[in-house]
């Protein structure tokens, strides 16, 4: 075997030592095989996942180009060019795919966009997982692959395939708890709170949205077309909310909890989560439905007990206090007034907008009426 070949073949069998990215694993082998005389045009490691928006990664070395990351969206893997090609004739056969100048391109796309670039050779092996899945990894050539060459590519793959399993099972670690528990909260458990009562008190603007006439709807709508017309109303408030540092903690029925956590600046969370407000409610108003569709939200400013609730093995991550009650309460004020948004006097004052104030109101389960604002502006 080549020398630097060995070498590449050794440092994937010890796990690939320093370093952090699958991207930059593609990038060394590639690297590493043009160095060692291999007549590299590109590589492509293609990697399945379980992500809501992407169903797979490609990580792709090309001669003289920066390595990059493609994504398979659901669009794409919906495409004719990836429905018929090298990748997915090898997802389904679980076998080595080669083509060679002269031979009968199957009418894959790919074989037509390399032939531009002068590709003559292009091989395609599987990548197997010890769970039982294929994966894919490729490479393409504009001179000829000799018969070493195939057969190094040959003694890579078991190496390379433990290694892109563990990259993928981290990936997929990563995505279900920031798509379960948001990305803030779902950090804090991939770095290890994960005990019951890891619990700690953190100052934070809360947000409470629920939809109005959710319950009246419900009775004119089936189960399905409810979920629908949640999923699209949680869409116009979601972005809008972590775009802006906000967490999304919980979808209750109709309702939405959120925070925007204040390390020292409360004004500038305050007007964070304002702002996200009115980009749900414009988004919210632009949507398309048989009935105008209208979200009621409250926001307020309070210490609030984050982290891990629940029994000894079924946790949930979450915020919880006095706090967050008197955010939800305060949403009911915003149903009774008829506005869509009402604010509590902390956040009123925290904020440094100017408000109306609409009134002290008695709140079920608070001790004391609570004055309610609304923003002029």
């Amino acid at each position: 075997m080549m020398r630097q070949m060995q070498e590449l073949l050794e440092w994937l069998i010890d796990g690939v030592p320093g370093v952090r990215s699958p991207l930059d694993v593609a990038d060394r082998i590639g690297r590493d095989l043009a160095a060692e005389g291999v007549p590299l045009l590109r590589l492509g490691v293609f990697v399945r996942t379980l992500h809501p928006n992407v169903l797979g990664r490609a990580f792709i070395w090309e001669r003289g180009k920066p390595s990059r990351v493609a994504e398979l969206t659901p669009q794409v893997s919906a495409s004719r060019d990836f429905l018929h090609s090298p990748v997915t004739w090898v997802y389904e056969h679980r076998a080595e795919w080669r083509w060679r100048a002269g031979e009968p391109d199957q009418g894959y796309g790919v074989l037509r966009d390399l032939g531009q670039k002068g590709c003559v050779d292009y091989v395609a092996m599987p990548l197997s997982f010890s769970n039982g899945e294929v994966h894919v990894v490729t490479y393409a050539t504009d001179v000829g692959f000799t018969d070493e060459h195939v057969g190094a590519f040959r003694r890579l793959a078991p190496p390379l395939a433990r290694v892109a399993e563990i990259f993928a099972l981290r990936r997929v670690a990563t995505t279900l708890l920031e798509t379960y528990l948001g990305k803030v909260s779902g950090g804090r458990v991939m770095a290890g709170q994960i005990q019951r009562g890891d619990v700690e008190t953190i100052r934070a603007a809360i947000w409470f949205s629920d939809l109005r006439g959710f319950t009246a709807m419900s009775s004119r709508r089936s189960p399905k077309q409810m979920i629908e017309t949640l999923n699209r109303v949680f869409e116009c408030q979601v972005p809008a909310i972590e775009k802006r540092g906000g967490e999304v903690l919980k979808f209750i029925g109709d309702g939405l909890l959120a925070i925007f956590p204040i390390a020292d600046d409360a004004r500038a969370r305050c007007t964070a989560a304002l702002e996200g407000a009115r980009e749900a409610f414009t988004a919210v108003e632009q949507l398309a439905d048989d009935e105008p569709l209208h979200i009621g939200l409250a926001l307020h400013v309070g210490d609030v007990e984050y982290g891990n609730i629940g029994g000894p093995s079924r946790l949930d991550f979450t915020a919880i206090g006095s706090a967050v009650n008197l955010a939800a309460r305060l949403e009911g004020v915003a149903s009774k007034t008829g506005r869509p948004l009402v604010m509590s006097a902390e956040f009123a004052q925290a904020s440094g907008r100017p408000c109306e104030d609409l009134g002290a109101f008695e709140l079920k389960g608070i001790a004391t009426p609570q004055h309610v604002f609304a923003p002029l502006d």
